[in-house]
């Protein structure tokens, strides 16, 4: 790699050459690295496929798992979703204690207690979590998916961010099977709560707990709203609300 001095600043590729712009002028750099071929038929590469096989895989079963839960997911708004959940993908893949090297995968890692702790207690926004959001006690009955809170009070149980005069709670069941993608979301009407001192209690139930071939999920989501002469808008686009996995069986 090398610095580009001259009066004429290009940019792309010239002669197997590559020509760009960095933070500290135009740089070249010849082409290079291993051929695609090489990689896909050296017997010497075999680690690199299988890892590239195993990498293909989890980046898949993370966008399942979010494509499954868009209906939740559409308002929580976290710029580091994706690698964040392919770290936890990674984790739960090494969970898979079956499967040979190169075909290790999520579904099979969640057949492990280790691989469904790995998931249990996903935030899908790391700037709210609901451990530090709700400071409350809550319930969750598997049964029907119901989530409750007894005796809450607002302004004492919760962090609210600045600005939220109103929170909605909502729970929901999702049935997953990563390994072929069939998918069931059912989710519960939102409870909309002002934040203030007044206690009262929260409950949470889908209309159905699905069935299914895969994973069941329980998912909690408050969302943060602000009213505004008589209407509640999202607060910040959403970079408040909480979507949690609370139990995964």
């Amino acid at each position: 790699m090398a610095k580009l001095k001259s009066l004429i600043k290009i940019e792309g590729t010239l002669d197997g050459m590559t020509f760009y712009k960095g933070k500290n002028g135009y740089i070249v750099r010849t082409k290079g690295g291993v051929s695609k071929s090489r990689i896909q038929n050296d017997p010497a590469f075999i680690r690199t496929r299988e890892n590239g096989t195993e990498f293909g895989q989890m980046a898949k079963s993370g966008k399942t798992l979010r494509q499954a839960l868009t209906p939740m997911l559409a308002d929580v708004k976290d710029g580091t979703l994706t690698a964040r959940m392919m770290k936890t993908m990674a984790q739960i893949k090494n969970a898979d204690t079956t499967s040979i090297r190169g075909s290790r995968n999520v579904a099979m890692g969640l057949t492990s207690n280790e691989g469904k702790a790995l998931l249990k207690g996903f935030d899908f926004n790391g700037n709210a979590k609901l451990t530090s959001v709700l400071i409350s006690d809550y319930l969750l009955n598997t049964t029907t998916g119901e989530i409750s809170i007894a005796s809450f009070i607002p302004l004492q149980q919760m962090n609210a961010p600045g600005g939220a005069t109103h929170v909605s709670f909502m729970s929901g069941v999702l049935n997953l099977d990563f390994a072929t993608g069939d998918k069931d979301l059912q989710w519960s009407p939102a409870q909309n709560v002002a934040i203030n001192n007044t206690e009262q209690s929260v409950n949470m139930v889908p209309p159905a707990v699905p069935v299914g071939t895969g994973h069941t999920l329980y998912v909690f989501k408050m969302s943060f709203y602000q009213d505004i002469n008589g209407i509640q808008y999202s607060l910040n686009n959403g970079s408040f609300n909480v979507l949690h996995i609370i139990e995964i069986l």
